[in-house]
């Protein structure tokens, strides 16, 4: 039996029997849809003895048969909504696979560009272009339902809170301890659609073979402070001049005060080939639960050959996570004495190593240790999996552009990352697609009863969880400052930190603000931030996932009073 991987979250197979099914668990699948009719073909086993096969071993089952000659545009919908509905990793089986990537690429018209869409099949040994022109179709149909959705629809008032947050994320959640803390009584509610929330810097360590992914996560219920309201939806569009905001679904929450916090989006499909390709063919990524450790188990395998970690251009979150997972890497191989007989190469989008200068002659030490060969002005815009090939559109001293294929055995891939489509197209949106904030109070620079915190503000710091955590009590002193129509008072300085591992024990701890200031937070006997220190990495591996958990979650603001005006 051969799986063919379409996206990180879907394969597709021909004919399954029964005895597939302990191959079928091993390469992580949670979920088989079958869209084969039964009696289809003398060959085939019964779809109820594939199902009980896949019961026995702890797999969802799924019957969704179309006919290979006359399936309809609904019947791919139906297959969308229930990818999108299910646990994945899913794999769907046909006679041959050509009709679950038929249904997939049918489900995707109007989400995903049409050359991509055939591009995704065609990597993974479909050639579906004929399908080209009723997708283009499609995804114009699709555009025009959701526009006459829209003027349609009957929005109904399903709730009215003080303070609304959007976003159950670390800006959200420790917004709402901030504000807890200082008033207990306050009527707070959270619209988050997901049911778990992870501590993101640690998937760095997960990467690095030091945490284990499951140390990372908690189920959202049981970090959302107890007094507050929790939404489980998604925001559509937000109405700032009515203080209103709707969800997806179509309901209407109203608010006095209101507190934007859904970070950012990563774009993985921004990068052709490259959601097809995660997970395999040797490339990772530590920017997502799910594939974090694959980077560590790919760290493991490698014992020759190329290996490739990339940057996108920025604003990306903590823009030394693409350098942490490549010194970890180094590290281990040069523990193992692997390292000689691998060639790294540090390509990022951007013009320099680190963006802070003060902390790139440590870096260099590490660059110069491990022998990595860095490759500037070099942008990921395709991937391979199946030829190991990554492409880059190289910029040279004239601005001139090229693409260069490299290839590689690894490919540590950092994604495009942007601000959400629901910001970025709303009234509260800058230019760019960011939220648009004045950058020491957090206050929304049209609206005033708006604040923002966390990666989709445009505020000019570092995107990190310690920004946050610096933010947290700025926004919630000024935000009830606002409610006794008192002057703001908190300013948030910029400040941004960014433990970078550059080995395994030891961390140069880069702690900055605006315009690149230095910021320590201890003092230099103790932490010199600009050299390696292993007290740091005690602070990365121990002190700091408690401090998220037990403190800035809970509104114990370590280490985090704002600085003031009269200061």
């Amino acid at each position: 039996m051969d799986i063919h991987q379409l996206t990180s979250q879907l394969s597709v197979s021909a004919q399954l029997h029964p005895e597939d099914i302990e191959q079928v668990v091993a390469a992580g699948i949670k979920t088989v849809i079958c869209n084969r009719p039964d009696q289809e073909g003398d060959e085939q086993p019964a779809s109820d003895e594939i199902r009980l096969a896949c019961e026995s071993q702890g797999l969802k089952w799924y019957f969704l048969p179309v006919n290979p000659r006359n399936f309809t545009d609904r019947q791919a919908r139906e297959f969308g909504a229930l990818l999108n509905a299910v646990q994945g990793p899913v794999l769907a089986f046909c006679r041959t696979g050509t009709r679950c990537t038929n249904l997939w690429a049918l489900s995707e018209a109007g989400n995903i560009d049409v050359a991509s869409i055939i591009n995704t099949a065609s990597v993974a040994g479909y050639d579906i272009a004929k399908l080209s022109d009723r997708i283009a179709t499609l995804a114009e149909s699709n555009k025009a339902e959701v526009i006459a959705a829209k003027e349609t629809i009957a929005y109904k008032l399903v709730g009215s809170h003080d303070i609304l947050i959007v976003g159950g994320g670390a800006g959200g959640l420790a917004v709402a301890a901030s504000l807890l803390k200082r008033q207990p009584t306050l009527d707070i509610a959270i619209i988050e659609p997901a049911t778990e929330h992870y501590y993101q810097p640690g998937w760095t360590m997960v990467g690095g073979g030091i945490f284990s992914a499951e140390e990372t996560r908690r189920k959202m219920i049981d970090v959302i402070p107890d007094s507050v309201k929790w939404y489980q939806a998604s925001v559509a569009s937000f109405v700032p001049d009515k203080n209103s905001l709707r969800l997806a679904e179509g309901e209407v929450i109203e608010y006095n005060y209101l507190v934007v916090a859904p970070g950012l989006t990563l774009d993985w499909g921004a990068i052709e080939g490259l959601e097809a390709a995660l997970g395999n063919y040797g490339v990772t990524s530590n920017y997502r639960y799910d594939l974090a450790p694959y980077t560590w188990k790919m760290v493991q395998k490698t014992s020759n050959g190329k290996a490739i970690f990339t940057q996108a251009p920025m604003p990306i979150k903590c823009a030394g996570a693409p350098q942490k997972a490549m010194y970890l890497a180094c590290s281990h191989w040069l523990s193992e004495c692997r390292l000689s007989n691998i060639n790294v190469e540090f390509c990022t989008a951007g013009p320099v190593l680190f963006g802070v200068a003060d902390y790139v002659p440590a870096l260099m030490e590490y660059v110069k240790k491990y022998s990595i060969e860095l490759s500037f002005s070099a942008n990921l815009v395709k991937v391979d999996g199946p030829k190991q090939i990554a492409t880059f559109e190289v910029t040279d001293s004239l601005g001139n552009k090229s693409l260069v294929e490299k290839t590689f055995d690894m490919l540590h891939v950092c994604p495009v990352q942007r601000a959400p489509r629901f910001i970025s197209e709303s009234p509260l949106a800058d230019a760019n697609g960011w939220v648009d904030l004045d950058q020491q109070s957090l206050q929304h620079n049209t609206y005033p009863n708006i604040f923002g915190i966390g990666d989709a503000n445009n505020t000019p710091n570092a995107k990190t969880a310690a920004a946050v955590r610096k933010q947290a009590p700025v926004l919630a002193e000024n935000l009830l400052s606002l409610k006794k129509n008192l002057e703001f008072q908190a300013i948030y300085n910029g400040y941004g930190s960014c433990p970078l591992t550059v080995e395994r024990g030891k961390i140069v701890l880069a702690e900055f603000g605006y315009d690149g200031k230095l910021l320590p937070s201890f003092p230099l006997w103790l932490i010199e931030g600009k050299k390696p220190s292993t007290l740091s990495w005690w602070l990365k591996e121990k002190l700091l996932p408690w401090v998220y958990w037990n403190a800035m979650l809970k509104g114990k603001e370590w280490l985090a009073a704002p600085d003031r005006k009269e200061d």
